[in-house]
């Protein structure tokens, strides 16, 4: 077993044990994959101020998030077909997460069902919904969420249409996934992977097989799927929502002031600025460049969470420095999923850990709760005005 130090390690440690279609799926762009990118090289752009002679003892990462206590402000977010990175991956995922102290959110297009999770774990997980068309299926998805005791209700917003991945397109990534010749092959390479997949039942999006209407089997799952997504979406609609559910909402996917403030009128309790990892609109901003502006809009009327681009825990130290509250991320602990299971979340949680706490103590501040932008130095022009 190589040593792993950084999440760069989990991340050539997943490369090499996960089919290429599933490794693609997760480390993927659309189009041009320039917002992808810029999701995490535009941390590189903010520097951190160096303390010196502060009492470092006595340090602490604990905060809420959501209204929930956490160890650190991080929360796993919502990755669909997480189930296919390693069998039976949600429930692992949310195990890791449950052990150490941070919120686990499960996607609606997760292979584990919510029930699977809530009979494996001890305390209450996130629960994400898209905004779908199929309305007798999302009531009963917030009566299922809602049975299975989830704490908080994660509404996407900014998936009513889905952006071009290249390299999905290339692989087959569809629901189910088209196998070929050229996938099979590269799966049949990946034998720890397929022996755990051999070893569970849960292959197939089990939130919605067996669930939605005319979705019986994994055959009839692609036309459901590629009709799903509610083209009408407005912000009404979004209210209503807010009202089917008696405990905190959060939306996810916003990237302007302006959506900020509507999140806030319809009653949301927290937003996640997110650009979806650079899956939807291609030439979009960072989601680090985007919270500034959001921040100086709602940030004193409510919690703002951050998305996109996180493989240190110095950006997520940076983003709770410009404001945020807590940070989601997806793509590190799939990293940590695909190359080691459940012990490779936990793996991933513990680098993150470490390197937020020991920056923040380096940055002369013991209490996690008490950054703030003093601690930064950001570049003239960062997040200012656009035109």
């Amino acid at each position: 077993m190589p040593v792993i130090t950084c999440i760069e390690d989990l991340r050539q440690l997943y490369e090499r044990r996960v089919p290429r279609m599933f490794y693609d799926y997760a480390e993927t762009g659309s189009w041009t994959e320039q917002t992808f990118r810029e999701n995490s090289s535009d941390f590189r752009q903010i520097y951190l101020r160096q303390r010196v002679a502060v009492d470092m003892a006595g340090r602490s990462t604990a905060s809420t998030m959501a209204g929930q206590d956490v160890a650190m402000p991080v929360a796993l977010a919502p990755v669909g077909l997480t189930g296919m990175q390693a069998a039976d991956g949600e429930i692992k995922a949310a195990r890791a997460a449950e052990a150490f102290g941070v919120p686990f959110t499960l996607s609606t297009l997760s292979i584990c069902s919510i029930e699977d999770v809530a009979e494996n774990t001890s305390k209450p997980f996130w629960f994400q919904v898209y905004t779908l068309r199929d309305e007798d299926f999302m009531k009963r998805l917030f009566e299922r969420a809602k049975a299975a005791k989830c704490s908080a209700l994660v509404i996407t917003v900014d998936l009513q249409m889905m952006g071009q991945r290249h390299k999905d397109i290339r692989n087959g990534l569809s629901a189910p996934p088209k196998l070929t010749a050229k996938s099979v092959a590269n799966m049949m390479t990946k034998v720890g992977w397929g022996l755990g997949m051999l070893g569970t039942k849960r292959r197939e999006f089990r939130n919605v097989v067996g669930h939605a209407k005319g979705v019986s089997d994994p055959s009839s799952l692609a036309k459901w799927t590629a009709e799903a997504f509610d083209l009408s979406l407005d912000w009404e609609k979004i209210r209503e929502f807010r009202r089917m559910w008696d405990g905190p909402v959060i939306i996810k996917g916003i990237m302007d002031p302006r959506d900020a403030k509507e999140a806030l009128n319809v009653g949301a309790d927290a937003i996640v600025v997110s650009n979806h990892g650079g899956r939807q609109l291609d030439g979009a901003l960072s989601s680090i460049r985007a919270l500034p502006a959001i921040m100086d809009a709602v940030g004193d009327k409510m919690e703002v969470q951050f998305d996109g681009g996180i493989r240190t825990g110095q950006d997520i130290l940076k983003a709770l420095a410009l404001g945020a509250r807590g940070v989601m991320i997806g793509r590190a602990f799939v990293y940590g999923l695909g190359a080691m299971g459940e012990a490779g979340v936990t793996r991933a949680l513990e680098i993150l850990h470490k390197e937020l706490d020991t920056s923040m103590a380096l940055c002369g501040r013991r209490d996690v709760k008490t950054l703030d932008r003093d601690v930064l130095m950001v570049p003239k022009g960062f997040a200012g005005d656009w035109e």
